[in-house]
């Protein structure tokens, strides 16, 4: 409890996790980065997708961030503290000011924060920060954020907030503020060619670590094969969302090199268990049993990923050690088919878009066959996945390939939308299981939080609600001479990549 009052403070330490090579000041006139599609948006807070993400935060400081190491880091809140279980006080920095020249205040971080709250403004990040009730400036550098109750997660879902400038926003439509956002970030929005790239420019006043890089393009790339064939040509310094074979061909040539961490995405095997034949417990198990996930990790994924036995990874607060879940027995699973009889003969689908790895959606499709059930791929776009996946009990697609990443390091943002029951994307409807959920996001005792999700984690082993596969590798491409570290979260902050000059 005394813990809870402690002062969270930004030492001037903490600038050092973000410092980058000497060598950077010799960097490159323009970084160019390639990603799988453009922005759906600029307006941080009317979309969450990472290629948007990933060019906006660099246009936008956030209250608070995560250093390279995936810790909660200062940024426009130099320090913050508990004055109750429900209220957060912040202090923001005064020498802020946003790329038109107006200062940053605790207005427009107060004006932020109920601008994505506000339900009739309808933000894809509402049931983010839901829990937020209020915000409120004491004076131009404090702001008190009050939750609805004790909400352990704030601080991690607050490293998604981005500021904007209130007295630009309140004049602008939606569209406009779409087309030339203002910022305070290290970098400025310069144009946007709608379907090739979004150019950005550094801003030399900026109150953190500057920019190595004058200018950043970023690219809608589509297709994989096409941003490493850009890379080897020296087109482009840095690919995103690249498989095991296209890294070993990256590895193999003298122009770049590959750089990968394991992130909190979690790829799972998602079901809807009120339709048949996955409502039958059985046919659940055989399922789980027939999935080779070392298989599917060591011999199509490059071993780049870890398999998990829950629904979240090691960087995930809430993560428990020791949970066991079904092992792959290829005979078992057999006879658990035998056993369920025409039933389990049911064809059934399992829905995919491109952007997941079809190598293992076809796997998991001949593991499943294999041992007698019947599983029909249905592919679609990535835009109709989510509608579907998400349209509640009734009309959630039979089983469907998945990875999942709340970007906020926090079980509750994986566990909750999926497995709680009054969430669009579950389908199952366990007392015990929302009992635990509601429990674990309501004290900000760790150790209380550990246990729930231990039971959690538990009666989803037992009854095979999902199955987790693996803890996701991001995997990048870059030249020689980037300097870039990936986080967990996998965030780009482009002010912390450096240049070597090779």
């Amino acid at each position: 409890m005394r813990a809870r009052r402690l002062m969270f403070a930004a030492l001037m330490g903490a600038a050092a996790a973000f410092t980058l090579p000497s060598s950077s000041a010799f960097a490159k006139d323009m970084l160019v980065i390639d990603f799988v599609g453009e922005p759906n948006s600029l307006d941080p807070h009317v979309q969450w997708n990472p290629d948007s993400f990933n060019v906006y935060r660099n246009i936008f400081d956030n209250l608070i961030t995560r250093d390279d190491e995936g810790k909660i880091a200062p940024q426009i809140a130099t320090e913050w503290k508990y004055l109750s279980d429900t209220e957060v006080e912040f202090k923001i920095r005064g020498d802020v000011k946003f790329h038109d020249g107006k200062p940053l205040t605790a207005d427009d971080v107060v004006f932020s924060i109920k601008r994505i709250t506000d339900p009739t403004f309808a933000s894809p990040q509402l049931s983010q920060f839901d829990q937020i009730t209020d915000a409120v400036a004491k004076d131009p550098t404090t702001v008190v954020v009050t939750t609805q109750g004790p909400y352990p997660v704030l601080l991690a879902q607050l490293t998604k907030l981005s500021i904007v400038p209130k007295h630009v926003v309140e004049t602008e439509s939606k569209d406009a503020f779409n087309l030339h956002p203002v910022g305070s970030g290290p970098y400025e929005f310069d144009h946007w060619t709608r379907g090739v790239e979004v150019v950005v420019t550094r801003n030399d006043d900026y109150w953190g670590q500057k920019g190595a890089f004058p200018k950043v393009s970023f690219r809608a790339v589509p297709d994989a094969a096409t941003r490493v064939a850009n890379l080897l040509a020296g087109t482009s310094d840095l690919v995103t969302n690249i498989d095991s074979d296209l890294a070993n061909q990256v590895k193999a040539s003298s122009e770049a090199k590959v750089v990968s961490a394991r992130t909190e995405r979690v790829a799972y095997f998602a079901m809807n268990v009120s339709k048949p034949p996955l409502d039958d417990p059985r046919v659940r198990l055989a399922i789980a049993e027939a999935i080779d996930k070392e298989g599917i990790v060591n011999g199509i994924l490059g071993g780049y990923e870890r398999t998990v036995p829950e629904l979240s990874s090691p960087a995930h607060v809430g993560w428990v050690e020791g949970i066991e879940a079904p092992a792959y027995d290829l005979a078992k699973a057999k006879e658990l088919v035998a056993e369920v009889g025409d039933k389990a003969k049911l064809e059934f689908s399992i829905l995919t878009a491109p952007v997941y790895d079809q190598r293992v959606v076809q796997a998991i499709q001949q593991m499943l066959a294999d041992v007698g059930l019947n599983p029909k791929i249905e592919m679609t776009d990535m835009g109709n996945w989510l509608q579907r996946m998400q349209s509640g009990p009734d009309s959630i697609p039979q089983s469907a390939f998945s990875r999942w990443s709340c970007g906020c390091q926090d079980a509750d943002g994986i566990m909750y939308p999926i497995l709680h029951s009054s969430s669009g994307w579950a389908n199952i409807k366990d007392a015990e299981v929302d009992k635990a959920l509601d429990a674990a996001r309501s004290t900000i005792d760790t150790d209380k939080r550990i246990a729930l999700y231990k039971t959690v984690h538990e009666i989803v082993a037992k009854q095979n609600y999902v199955i987790p596969l693996y803890q996701a590798s991001v995997i990048y491409g870059a030249a020689k001479g980037v300097e870039f570290t990936p986080t967990p979260n996998e965030n780009i902050f482009v002010n912390r990549i450096g240049w070597s000059g090779e």
